[in-house]
């Protein structure tokens, strides 16, 4: 509690905001949505920490800890980025590991933070040997309905009562809107996602259910989405919301008004509020006219493309200032359909965006700096509910 509170005093003067007056994102939005963020194993301090090979966030070599604290003054959700999926806590058939997962979920609720688990489906981080069969051939319709309903019962299971909601499905489509042609696809076609969402709520009726997508900002992705879950929401499919990942870059497009768009979208269609799960904003160059959040998509390093390995200008900070107050207005424009609003890493030194998609940058994507001082930003999202 110690220092939790002396986290809570220093964002207080760090942000020159009146005492009497909301101090942090949680206290400013509480009457809007829940805040939360991401976190990785090393800022909780969890042990038998591992790095695989799609571990690009939070690796620093050196305990994080110290974030916690400030995260849970700011924040009042937290989901985790990595020890929560497949390939970390279900490795093997038959084989379960929740050392991290466990770590993760006790120290968030041990702060009074609440939990999503993300994520239980997903192409990427899936081990290889949910998809043969013991002879090494592709597995049977049959055999991977039962891995899928065996491994989502478990996860459950083990965490009923403490994680509240669940990213079910996580990035089924292409940015044109068509299905991936995952394996998952290719074994089961589209009912893989409504059979993940049959299990999960079989295995836990408590729990939120989502699905999660990035580039729902596209019209043809949007499209692809709500067309498809339409007709099975009508035949009482369990889903909560429809989560809206947001990895942005600066200027590249009209991020406000497209997303709004998609909320309104989402809610007149299919009669579910969205959420944003993974809000992040690079200020970096764009190679190649890039979209999307897809790991396994990689540029060359140019020092070009890394125009501030030192710093970021305050000219450039103002204009990620600036995005973020028209964002945030346009989510209070739409509060009623909007459930929660989550951010990708919590300071800038373990964002993900440093490595993707060119590995080797300096970028300044979150809303606190690599000694986890906040931003401008926040100041000016907490001033812009104060001031109303």
């Amino acid at each position: 509690m110690k220092l939790k509170s002396l986290a809570i005093c220093m964002l207080a003067l760090w942000s020159g905001l009146p005492a009497c007056q909301a101090q942090t994102l949680k206290e400013a939005y509480k009457d809007y949505w829940r805040m939360g963020v991401s976190v990785n194993q090393w800022e909780v301090g969890a042990e038998g920490q591992k790095r695989s090979k799609f571990d690009i966030t939070g690796f620093t070599g050196r305990d994080q800890t110290e974030n916690f604290p400030i995260i849970a003054s700011q924040y009042n959700w937290v989901v985790a980025e990595n020890c929560m999926k497949s390939e970390v806590v279900h490795p093997k058939e038959g084989v379960y590991d929740f050392t991290l997962a466990d770590q993760f979920v006790d120290k968030a609720l041990a702060n009074g933070l609440h939990v999503v688990g993300h994520c239980l489906i997903w192409h990427s981080q899936c081990p290889g040997w949910f998809f043969v069969d013991k002879d090494g051939k592709q597995a049977s319709p049959e055999l991977l309905k039962k891995r899928i309903r065996e491994h989502i019962f478990t996860i459950l299971g083990h965490f009923r009562g403490k994680v509240e909601a669940w990213d079910v499905v996580n990035e089924a489509f292409e940015d044109d809107g068509t299905l991936r042609k995952s394996k998952f696809y290719k074994i089961l076609g589209e009912d893989f996602i409504p059979l993940a969402f049959q299990y999960a709520h079989e295995a836990d009726p408590t729990v939120e259910l989502y699905y999660n997508d990035y580039s729902m900002n596209k019209a043809s992705k949007v499209k692809g989405v709500v067309d498809f879950f339409k007709p099975l929401i009508s035949k009482g499919m369990p889903i909560t919301a429809i989560g809206l990942q947001g990895h942005l870059i600066l200027g590249e497009a009209d991020y406000v008004s497209q997303y709004e768009t998609t909320i309104q979208t989402i809610k007149r269609e299919l009669g579910l509020p969205s959420q944003f799960t993974e809000l992040d904003l690079s200020v970096l160059p764009n190679p190649y006219g890039f979209s999307g959040a897809n790991i396994s998509d990689k540029f060359q390093y140019d020092e070009k493309m890394n125009p501030y390995k030192k710093a970021l200008p305050a000219s450039v900070q103002k204009k990620a200032d600036d995005f973020w107050v028209d964002f945030f207005r346009m989510l209070m424009r739409n509060k009623e359909n909007v459930l929660r609003v989550g951010f990708w890493c919590f300071n800038d030194a373990n964002s993900w965006r440093n490595d993707f998609p060119v590995r080797g940058r300096t970028d300044y994507a979150t809303l606190f700096n690599r000694d986890n001082t906040p931003k401008p930003t926040v100041k000016k999202l907490v001033e812009l509910v104060n001031n109303r």
